[in-house]
């Protein structure tokens, strides 16, 4: 008889690990010790769940590099005793640190869910209970002995995403997140229904590597009509940059006046590398299909695809972080590491 699964909750901050003080209205930091006693129904649950706690927990406009290389310890530290990892995490940048995660974590053979809420763990109308009970549900899913997700992913309103492949829509929702272009992993109904032949292959014969360095010499810029050659200037000429997401129009498409071109073209011979990402919701940038996107692709600007910004940005802080040569930089980006674009 197979024991049952152990799940580490990691709370690093955000909504969900707050509670209203009724009196005040006020909401303060909910001790995770007591989770058990503030949700009986992870009782019901075939699964031991242990808690641990950031010593400050933090909003997530505050999360940064550093603080993901605190997530990836945590959970590099106790990897061997423990099935599944959840991480609790405000909504505002959980995109952003899911996708950091998915590249920090390499070999990666366990599920690492992040979640989060709307509204408080102890409001009336609260998603929290929800979000936390099926992604550790879900997190504990094993099938003869191992975990059927191994990856790093994003749950909430009862849709199970790639967090690589998210990004946050809205503030006021309860459905805050899409992931504009890979479908749902796991929709929760009556039943968990699992979409499996989207799943990451799992690796369970590789050992785990952990990569904290993450380069922050990075910019986004983003396109817009009227952009002027000061501003652009300015932005490309920032001390130490290494790297700039350029988000185009459509499908990568960007101005072809000569300036324009010109100044990319002598920031790429000099090292940078920028990368093409396009700023609509969902969709691909196809470089080339469009006179507007031909001239970035002879210079040299590297294709984003159909990464979200919020992948493409830490992308490129991992594979700066990993001192990738040169001419092997733009190969490589442009393949896919971990499922975070086609």
């Amino acid at each position: 008889m197979l024991s049952k699964a152990k799940i580490l909750l990691i709370y690093t901050g955000g909504t969900i690990g707050m509670k209203k003080d009724f009196e005040t209205g006020a909401l303060r930091a909910f001790n995770f010790s007591k989770l058990l006693q503030r949700i009986p129904e992870l009782k019901q649950l075939d699964c031991e769940v242990e808690t641990i706690s950031f010593d400050k927990p933090i909003d997530s406009s505050n999360m940064n590099p550093e603080k993901w290389a605190k997530i990836a310890t945590i959970i590099a530290d106790n990897y061997p005793s423990f099935d599944g990892f959840v991480v609790l995490h405000g909504s505002d940048t959980m995109s952003y640190s899911a996708s950091a995660l998915s590249f920090m974590l390499e070999n990666l053979a366990k599920p690492v869910i992040f979640t989060g809420s709307q509204l408080p763990i102890g409001d009336l109308r609260t998603d929290a209970k929800e979000n936390l009970i099926t992604a550790i549900q879900i997190a504990s899913l094993r099938e003869n002995g191992k975990p059927v997700i191994s990856e790093v992913c994003l749950y909430f309103e009862y849709k199970l995403y790639r967090g690589n492949r998210t990004t946050k829509i809205n503030a006021e929702h309860f459905k805050a997140f899409t992931s504009p272009n890979y479908p749902d992993l796991v929709e929760s109904g009556v039943h968990l229904k699992l979409n499996s032949e989207l799943f990451l292959p799992l690796k369970s014969n590789l050992q785990l590597k952990v990569h904290k360095n993450l380069d922050k010499h990075v910019a986004i810029i983003k396109m817009f009509p009227g952009i002027s050659e000061v501003v652009l200037t300015a932005i490309l000429n920032i001390p130490n940059l290494k790297g700039i997401i350029l988000e185009t129009y459509g499908a990568g498409n960007a101005p072809t006046e000569d300036w324009f071109i010109k100044l990319l073209k002598k920031a790429i011979n000099k090292g940078l590398h920028i990368i093409n990402v396009t700023q609509c919701s969902a969709g691909s940038v196809s470089m080339g299909q469009y006179e507007t996107s031909t001239s970035l692709k002879e210079i040299g600007v590297i294709s984003g695809k159909d990464i979200t910004t919020e992948a493409a940005i830490t992308k490129l802080m991992y594979l700066l972080g990993q001192k990738i040569a040169p001419n092997e930089f733009k190969k490589i980006f442009e393949t896919s590491l971990r499922g975070e674009m086609v």
